[in-house]
């Protein structure tokens, strides 16, 4: 008898689950069903490209970490391989007081590592510089299982060094506020440098890679990988390598319970179904009710999320009257400005825009000022072009814009993220066994985080069948 295994989910963590799993079922053969369950019309979840007169445009995600293999490995193995490219490099900048600074050589994620780019950046003042320099004689923080980012920077470098540069660079990654995100569930590698070396500086320019010689004429290999024909591409390879008739679209999973040896799902359609174990890749905000029975899940409820939108801008390359070189700038928060950050994409990656047009892609909404993200398309377009007006002195209307919305799509992980899913987790293996968590709410928001997510709640699935198997011939013996 075949035992089933439900996926809850489509976004790239519930793809590659069912991915992976059908895999192992197929070359191990099995006797294992799956079924991929997606609330939406489609796969992918953030995961979207539009491609138009020639611009590849991504509404979504527009590249992952090299360094994170399990993405590249992914792309290879649905046969995407040749489509991949890496980020050419460049300036990268921080608009503080209206005016654009670039990032100091040699700063690792906002910690400078190199004095002389600090100390004469006018990104801050004699006072804020001094201030930093407490980093190299202040002890070690003592002992604690979390803290915000903020107050772990604050007190490592001061206020102006995070506000006008360590803030935008890492708030912007998980679009929160940096003195509500925890440490140790989004960068647990700074706290870890700081026990090791006490100073945060001099720990991580012992982390930082030596710059290679250079081998051969050309642009700086960058750290970052895309698809040439856009991240979709790779949505689309995948599920089209799943079995037929695995993935079920436009329906919800409502509630889930257990049942006899396993579970019973309840859809939105009406129908029940029956489960030996399940991978749970939904957003966060769907488990409260899903697992209404169960108190352990009511946290979930407040745990924000906070509201973002892009707006890519296309434009003749004539429009732009201040060309600079680099790849992008992020916002200070004390700047007078609704985008967040612009990316000079065309710079960046030169494969997603025509020979003499430019594209720019710009992000609103931050918590706290999220209304943006609800105005009309024609709002949005309008303030963003007043603030690429201050900084590029662009004032031609753009050939076109694609404006792209995401409602409560960036989880925050505050302190104290990573002790609530441990314990969550441990109720689950009691209470729970056989279910899986994965997914951007959970353990880590870029496509490598998910992806890796998927793959190890399916080695879990796997372990636990085969020991129910293992319990279910035992007892009939």
């Amino acid at each position: 008898m075949k035992q089933k295994v439900v996926i809850i989910g489509g976004g790239i963590a519930g793809l590659t689950a069912a991915y992976y799993l059908q895999k192992t079922v197929r070359e191990q053969q099995l006797p294992i069903e799956t079924l991929l369950i997606e609330a939406s019309g489609k796969l992918g979840g953030k995961v979207q490209t539009v491609q138009r007169d020639g611009f590849v445009i991504e509404r979504g995600p527009d590249s992952f970490l090299e360094r994170k293999a399990s993405a590249a490995r992914l792309v290879r193995e649905v046969g995407l391989g040749d489509e991949l490219v890496n980020n050419a490099t460049g300036k990268s900048y921080v608009l503080v007081n209206n005016r654009l600074h670039g990032i100091p050589e040699g700063s690792n994620m906002g910690i400078p590592t190199k004095v002389a780019p600090f100390v004469t950046s006018g990104l801050f003042s004699p006072l804020g510089k001094l201030r930093a320099g407490f980093d190299f004689i202040m002890p070690r923080s003592k002992q604690q299982p979390d803290q915000s980012l903020g107050q772990f920077f604050r007190r490592r470098l001061g206020n102006e060094v995070v506000e006008n540069l360590i803030e935008p660079l890492l708030s912007g990654i998980y679009a929160g506020d940096i003195d509500q995100m925890s440490l140790m569930a989004t960068f647990p590698q700074f706290y870890q440098v700081e026990q090791k070396h006490r100073s945060i500086v001099l720990g991580m320019r012992t982390l930082s890679p030596k710059a290679p010689k250079p081998v051969s004429p050309g642009p700086k290999k960058g750290i970052f990988l895309t698809l040439k024909t856009g991240l979709q591409s790779l949505v689309e390879a995948v599920e089209a390598r799943l079995e037929p008739n695995t993935v079920l679209k436009s329906t919800r999973v409502e509630k889930v319970a257990r049942h006899a040896q396993g579970y019973k799902l309840l859809l939105s359609n009406g129908k029940e179904l029956a489960a030996d174990a399940i991978i749970v890749a939904a957003p966060h905000r769907t488990l409260p009710g899903m697992f209404a029975q169960h108190r352990e899940f009511q946290f979930f409820r407040h745990i924000p999320s906070t509201s973002v939108a892009n707006v890519a801008l296309a434009f003749d390359e004539s429009a732009i009257k201040r060309d600079i070189e680099g790849t992008g700038f992020v916002v200070s928060r004390n700047s007078d400005f609704v985008i967040t950050a612009c990316t000079w994409t065309h710079k960046k990656w030169p494969h997603t825009t025509p020979k003499g047009k430019v594209l720019l892609r710009c992000y609103v909404g931050r918590p706290g000022y999220e209304e943006i993200v609800e105005a009309p398309d024609e709002q949005i377009i309008g303030a963003v072009l007043q603030d690429l007006k201050k900084t590029m002195d662009i004032h031609a209307e753009p050939d076109f814009a694609v404006v792209s919305r995401w409602k409560d799509a960036m989880p925050q992980y505050t302190v104290g993220h990573k002790e609530r899913m441990n314990n969550l987790q441990s109720f689950m293996a009691r209470e729970l066994p056989g279910i899986y968590l994965a997914g951007s709410s959970y353990a880590g928001a870029g496509l490598p985080d998910c992806i890796d997510q998927g793959e190890a709640a399916v080695k879990l699935v796997l372990e636990h069948l085969q020991g129910a198997e293992r319990q279910a011939a035992a007892t009939m013996q």
